[in-house]
């Protein structure tokens, strides 16, 4: 697992200063839910999505490196994995997000490598 899965790619259109909660989320193959919060924290950069009614209101951690765009004009951000991808990635935990280096691990291991 490379680090950068956890850092924002160069040519994704991420701005340190926007905010993007409440961006939409766009799998490969459509809707996922919505940002609930995001860090630029390097080395440690991520979104929370809720994903709403779609896994019955389970939020889900994407590293940074799972975005390809983020469209700050329609408010919303691309990622280049699949609903189902996501949907069976290892369960969000709100203890362990933060700062929790082997949930990290985990949560990177699972999506592989980053986009660029």
């Amino acid at each position: 697992m490379s680090d950068n899965i956890w850092g924002y790619g160069a040519t994704s259109g991420y701005q340190a200063e926007a905010d993007m909660t409440g961006y939409k989320v766009e799998a490969t193959d459509g809707h996922i839910g919505k940002v609930d919060k995001h860090s630029d924290e390097v080395g440690a950069a991520y979104l929370v999505v809720d994903t709403g009614v779609w896994i019955f209101g389970k939020s889900v951690l994407l590293p940074a490196g799972t975005i390809t765009t983020v469209d700050h004009e329609n408010k919303t951000v691309f990622v280049a994995r699949s609903k189902d991808e996501i949907k069976d990635a290892p369960e969000f935990d709100k203890d362990k997000h933060l700062g929790d280096a082997g949930y990290h691990q985990q949560v990177g291991g699972y999506y592989g490598s980053p986009l660029d």
